[in-house]
């Protein structure tokens, strides 16, 4: 059955091109390096190697098209966010490697901009940065806890008084907050598929429609044929578990959204984001939006359940309880939206390690490298990913691959049921956080034990 890839996403709705797939692979080729996967990750990689090296032979296999996973489905966050928080990177790394990891994701943002600009991808980047609203007295203390721990580590962290954050992001309840300038707004589809058509240009093979059943060290085993390499990079994110042997690597866990209609100036004269500054708030169950460069808003959360065997199906996208809830939401954010409808619903699979430590690393005996676990954080990290692996590929000695996830080993996963208990187990915590709190006015111990886990 031929696959509608303009209905996996509001962005992958309103690209410019037509989404018709890529040539398969239809022979046995050897190449210098061999990627899997075509998100960012696995396109960031091959832009970079091909810009330092244009006589490398480099392939990027894609099972289905480019940008058909998390690249294409996000909240369009080009963040300076690092799943684990640095001062937990502090305290296993030591405090000048953390920051040395939260400047390289700063001038990251800057760099995707940049190379945007440069390879002609409109992609709708905005660097308006991010707002974080307080709406309790409880979310305000986290607001003043982030701004103690940014200021110990020289993050770049705003506080806001409730005037300043209602100003900049006119939300119901607003006490406060805090405001960040190192994130863009941005079209991911059209960053994703213009990075496609970038690495094509730069003499990349892209093939798609190209599933890989086996990674080994040399060789990657396809449905349509085998590619040997000197170097096998896995950039498989959410769909990472669907790979023989690696079931327990990377838990797929599902973040699902929503998008308006565009939206009236009259709306926007209420609500703001005049910046398309990207916005979420304090509550523990993650929330996530943005104001489109079309005038719409997209919106996003957790809550939809973690599956049992790390399964991957279509049907998962779309949760209506998660739909329904996303919608509740806004309606409280955002009364003035009244019943403008929901123009597109979606969701997909993000990658969550044991650790939740996203990592990127080369182990040269065997040549096979990887990145990834991005939490949901993946827009900016998977440029710095991209330049790490090539420096890596190519042995250069840089102050990239010196940063304290270079190499780093998440431990798996447990195995079912384990896994299924312990991971929807944190999502029942975080769903039930927030209500604990409104009701009580006191922390919830249940979220606290849960971060604590997490080393948050």
């Amino acid at each position: 059955m031929k696959t509608d890839y303009r209905g996996l996403s509001h962005w992958l709705s309103t690209v410019d091109d037509d989404l018709t797939p890529l040539p398969a692979l239809d022979a046995d080729i050897d190449v210098d390096v061999a990627i899997v996967g075509a998100g960012f990750t696995g396109l960031w990689t091959a832009y970079y190697l091909a810009a330092a090296d244009p006589t490398l032979r480099i392939a990027v296999v894609e099972s289905e098209i480019a940008g058909f996973g998390a690249s294409g489905r996000n909240g369009g966050w080009c963040s300076a966010l690092f799943p684990q928080s640095i001062p937990a990177l502090a305290a296993e790394h030591g405090r000048e490697p953390a920051r040395a990891l939260h400047r390289a994701m700063c001038e990251t943002v800057d760099e995707v901009g940049r190379v945007a600009a440069t390879e002609g991808i409109d992609c709708d980047f905005s660097k308006g940065g991010t707002v974080v609203l307080a709406r309790s007295a409880l979310q305000m203390q986290r607001a003043h806890d982030e701004m103690a721990s940014s200021a110990e580590y020289g993050l770049g962290l705003s506080i806001l008084t409730a005037a300043e954050a209602h100003e900049r992001c006119g939300a119901t309840g607003v006490v406060g907050g805090t405001y960040t300038p190192d994130c863009a707004a941005i079209h991911p589809a059209k960053l994703v598929r213009g990075l496609a058509a970038a690495v094509r240009r730069h003499g990349v093979a892209l093939y798609e429609q190209t599933r890989v059943v086996e990674l080994n060290p040399g060789v990657l085993t396809t449905t349509h044929g085998t590619i040997k390499a000197s170097f096998v990079v896995r950039a498989t994110e959410g769909y990472t578990s669907q790979l023989p042997g690696l079931r327990r690597a990377i838990a797929p866990v599902y973040s699902l959204m929503v998008a308006t209609d565009p939206l009236p100036t009259a709306f926007w004269d209420e609500v703001g984001l005049t910046s398309r500054e990207t916005f979420s708030d304090f509550r523990h169950l993650i929330i996530y939006g943005q104001r489109t460069a079309d005038d719409r808003l997209a919106f996003g959360g957790r809550g939809a359940p973690y599956h049992f065997g790390s399964k991957i199906q279509p049907s998962f996208d779309r949760d209506a309880r998660v739909f329904a809830e996303l919608r509740r939401v806004l309606a409280e954010l955002f009364p003035a939206l009244g019943d403008v409808p929901i123009s597109a619903s979606w969701g997909g699979p993000l990658g969550v390690p044991r650790d939740w430590c996203a990592s990127v690393g080369l182990d040269r005996s065997t040549g096979l490298a990887w990145a990834g676990g991005y939490v949901g954080d993946g827009v900016a990290t998977t440029n710095l990913s991209g330049r790490t692996l090539a420096d890596l590929i190519l042995g250069v000695d840089s102050d990239l691959v010196k940063l304290p996830w270079v190499n780093h080993r998440s431990p798996n996963w447990e195995p079912e049921p384990l896994r299924w208990l312990g991971v929807n187990a944190g999502l029942w915590a975080m769903t039930g956080a927030d209500p604990v709190e409104a009701r009580t006015g006191k922390p919830s111990r249940r979220a606290a034990i849960f971060n604590r886990l997490l080393g948050h």
